[in-house]
């Protein structure tokens, strides 16, 4: 008994972290000016249509939400962070479209068994720390029929290249917590998702990234706004050498995955993953 109080305990400290960190920063700044395309490529994968009643999973500022909503769905955007809130509800007043916007955490929704038509989740869910209670609570509240849809960083494309840089850098994780782009892996989602799901569809589609003007100019944004950046830097920040260690080894990865052209450009690897939910 003792060690399932302990095992709840640190979970919740671990998730306020989470919380923490996702609100350092500017997220709102990075998924409108550097990922916005990847929304509604999964919307649109997961087939999103008039009158479905769509649950998008650590939603963040609405980056896959609101084009859901714009499509004429009932949409329900949830996130660990509901700091983030406020720029997806001037994304969605921008947009003309109305949506619930709810806190939640992705391994632990407060909604019924098959509530809703579409369930998805665009570069989310893969950072809850428990893979397979994420996926079983994805799974849960889709109904029998209903549509699943996932999009995430590959482990051997850039964020995932990106991650890797960071970790010696980073605290250690906490027992149990697994590596979020083991999600950009089709065998991973395969494994998570299990029998439960049909007419799985798996695709490693490119984003080309030409927001920034050099490698210097990603790594300086992203220490500015991007809240796992920002976290291992600040754990860095009484040492000088390590710090400094960061910047070179970001800017060297950031310069591996320059395209050649004339301009500054990055071609970054996800994952699209679309299912059925089954029986």
């Amino acid at each position: 008994m003792t060690e399932s109080v302990d095992t709840v305990v640190s979970d919740r400290v671990l998730k306020s972290k989470h919380r923490v960190m996702w609100g350092l920063g500017d997220y709102p700044a990075v998924a409108s000016q550097v990922i916005p395309d990847l929304g509604p490529v999964l919307v649109q994968g997961c087939e999103v249509g008039e009158g479905d009643r769509v649950l998008d999973i650590a939603a963040g500022a609405g980056n896959a939400a609101v084009p859901a909503a714009v499509r004429g769905a009932d949409v329900v955007a949830t996130d660990l962070t509901p700091e983030l809130f406020e720029a997806g509800k001037r994304a969605a007043a921008q947009a003309g479209v109305e949506l619930v916007w709810k806190e939640a955490d992705a391994e632990n929704l407060p909604f019924t068994d098959g509530e809703f038509d579409v369930v998805l989740s665009c570069v989310g869910v893969m950072f809850a720390p428990h893979h397979q209670r994420a996926a079983d609570e994805l799974l849960r509240v889709c109904r029998v029929g209903g549509r699943v849809g996932v999009l995430n960083w590959t482990p051997a494309g850039f964020i995932g290249e990106m991650f890797k840089v960071m970790k010696p850098y980073a605290p250690a994780p906490p027992p149990g917590a697994q590596p979020a782009p083991l999600w950009g892996d089709e065998n991973h989602v395969r494994r998570l998702f299990g029998d439960l799901v049909g007419e799985f569809d798996a695709r490693r589609k490119i984003l080309h990234v030409d927001r920034f003007g050099g490698p210097e100019d990603f790594r300086d944004f992203f220490k500015a706004n991007y809240g796992p950046t920002i976290a291992v830097y600040r754990n860095i920040s009484d040492d000088r050498d390590r710090t400094e260690a960061l910047d070179r080894e970001l800017v060297e990865l950031a310069r591996k995955y320059d395209d050649g052209d004339s301009s500054f450009g990055m071609d970054w690897e996800y994952l699209l993953v679309t299912c059925v939910r089954g029986v």
